[in-house]
């Protein structure tokens, strides 16, 4: 029963199954239940595929397997191939695990066998045991030949233990343990993704190589780079700097040179002085009957007086003009005429609305030597705030500074003080300042290379060194009558003087010209002096001509009273008078 139901359970066989006998070789009868299996004509094919076609009735198909290792370089080795030398990397693999034995299929698995050549797998299989990854070594291609070294399986599972084949296969013997093999260490591989890696990655191939952290030296490089840039850059542009400020490596010559000092200075020096006198000082611009000049002028009190020469204003005094004052500070304001006198050549202007003003100090011209060191201040030719210093070369020099050249008061004669200080056209009216700052005279006029004496300092001529200025003594009463009355006084003796005469002293005029030689009821009428009278000294004073005589008078005020030293008839004889008084037409 148990017997007929086995049978009845195995499958029947097809008839491509029938086995074939050979010629020449007799048939052998089934084995049957008690019969023991005879052995395969054939040992089992190592490659799991039949390489050679389909496998014929007399062998078995051979078990699956899994492929062989592929190396890193992507072709099979051949088996018994030998791999390219390389250096042996020394490593300790693990040991291989034993394979487990594999079942020879049945008789009736081969009788089932499809035409295609591919055997019917049962339905449970036996599966290599799970182990470490080892080495894999082909089967060799004969029964003599090594046995094969099982390929790893994978360790991302375990399948259940194969049942036990209805047919014991014959016992296998174990391989031999394979020799240590080197291969090449495997290359990166491109794709990422090999479709043959087993769980656990490839097998190690030599000791591997390890990786050099190039982040940290990458970082230290750039450092380094930076640094030795940075180091790079300052000693070039030191050198450029070098360069540039010495003019290259042989170097560029380099003057010495002061620091700034301080901006003090004494009250007695020149810069001291001119600081304290240029805020009083004023430029005037005059406009009028077809004419303009320019000259200087000082302040002489807040009110705003200024005091000039009159050959300064003349222009504007015709009707019609106009004159404009600068302040040393750039301010400009309009002037007017307050009082002007020829004989004197001295005017009074005035500005109004201007605060701040800055008078002059007045000095005492008597008190001058000759000598005293004197400073300029004017305008030549329009050039404000010009200083200039220099001396007193004389005093008393008799001048004509302007004016008429009339006979008597209408000529304008100063007793002038000389200096050296230079003194060019647009000087005119400035002041003529002392080491105090005081003003000792106003400057007049000049006398110029190849030309007779200047009618004041506006001529178009250059300073040679002789400069004039009327004293301040004398200035300070005309100012003072020009701004209280308008006008000036002029102290008379009262005689006409024959300003032909070539002799010593000067001499009075004789009777029977277009005017009395002596005013009658004047000083000199009353003093007993008589035409043809020559009048040798003022005061102890001598006299060389009618023009000294004209300044010692106009250095006094009317009403003061001189000595005269005559010369009559060959007898000398001394009178005294009082100075009358005129008025400037």
């Amino acid at each position: 029963m148990d017997e007929g139901k086995a049978r009845a359970s195995a499958p029947k066989p097809h008839w491509w199954h029938r086995r074939r006998t050979p010629e020449g070789v007799p048939p052998q009868p089934l084995a049957g239940p008690g019969d023991t299996p005879a052995a395969p004509l054939h040992a089992p094919d190592p490659y799991s595929t039949p390489p050679y076609g389909r496998p014929g009735p007399w062998a078995p198909a051979p078990p699956v397997q899994r492929p062989t290792l592929t190396p890193p370089q992507g072709t099979p080795l051949v088996p018994g191939a030998t791999p390219p030398p390389v250096a042996p990397a020394v490593y300790a693999p693990q040991p291989p695990a034993e394979p487990a034995t594999q079942p020879l299929p049945s008789q009736a698995a081969v009788d089932a066998t499809p035409p295609g050549g591919a055997p019917e797998e049962p339905a449970t299989r036996p599966l290599p045991p799970v182990g470490p990854a080892t080495e894999h070594v082909p089967y060799p291609a004969t029964p003599q030949q090594t046995a094969p070294q099982p390929h790893p399986a994978p360790q991302a599972f375990a399948h259940p233990a194969p049942e036990a084949p209805a047919h014991p296969a014959p016992e296998a013997t174990p391989p031999a343990a394979p020799a240590e093999a080197s291969y090449p260490a495997p290359e990166a591989n491109p794709w990422g993704y090999d479709p043959w890696a087993v769980a656990g990655g490839l097998p190690v191939y030599g000791k591997p190589e390890p990786v050099k952290q190039v982040t940290v030296a990458r970082s230290r490089l750039v450092g380094g780079a930076v640094v030795v840039a940075l180091v790079a850059g300052g000693i070039g542009g030191g050198i450029g700097m070098y360069l540039e400020r010495d003019g290259g490596v042989a170097g560029r010559v380099t003057l010495p040179q002061a620091g700034a000092g301080s901006a003090d200075r004494a009250p007695g020096s020149v810069a001291g002085i001119a600081a304290r006198a240029l805020p009083g000082v004023v430029t005037i611009h005059v406009r009028g009957g077809g004419d303009q000049s320019t000259g200087t002028g000082f302040v002489l009190d807040k009110k705003g007086h200024i005091l000039t020469n009159n050959h300064v204003v003349q222009s504007a005094a015709s009707g019609g003009g106009s004159i404009s004052v600068t302040f040393n500070g750039g301010q400009t304001a309009k002037a007017e005429l307050v009082g002007r006198d020829g004989g004197y050549d001295l005017a009074v202007i005035k500005v109004s609305g201007v605060s701040g003003l800055t008078p002059l100090a007045l000095g005492n011209s008597d008190s001058v030597r000759v000598g005293d060191s004197v400073i300029a201040i004017g305008a030549p030719f329009d050039l404000a705030g010009t200083v200039t210093t220099g001396i007193i070369s004389a005093k008393e020099r008799p001048i004509t500074a302007g004016g008429r050249k009339q006979d008597g008061a209408d000529i304008s004669y100063v007793d002038a003080l000389q200096t050296d200080a230079p003194i060019n056209p647009g000087n005119s009216g400035g002041p003529l300042v002392d080491s105090q700052a005081r003003v000792i005279g106003i400057n007049s006029a000049i006398r110029s290379a190849g030309d007779a004496e200047s009618g004041g300092a506006g001529g178009q001529g250059g300073s040679i060194g002789l400069g004039f200025a009327i004293p301040i003594n004398s200035a300070r009463r005309v100012a003072e009558e020009l701004i209280n009355t308008g006008k000036a006084t002029h102290p008379v003796i009262g005689v006409s003087l024959d300003m032909a005469y070539a002799g010593d002293g000067a001499r009075v005029n004789t009777d029977g010209s277009r005017t009395p030689a002596v005013t009658p009821g004047g000083p000199a009428d009353k003093a007993g002096i008589r035409p043809k009278d020559v009048i040798r000294k003022v005061d102890g004073v001598p006299v060389h001509a009618a023009q000294e005589l004209i300044v010692k008078i106009r250095g006094h005020r009317p009403g003061d009273s001189l000595a005269l030293t005559l010369d009559r008839d060959g007898r000398e004889e001394t009178v005294r008078l009082t100075l009358g008084s005129a008025t400037s037409g």
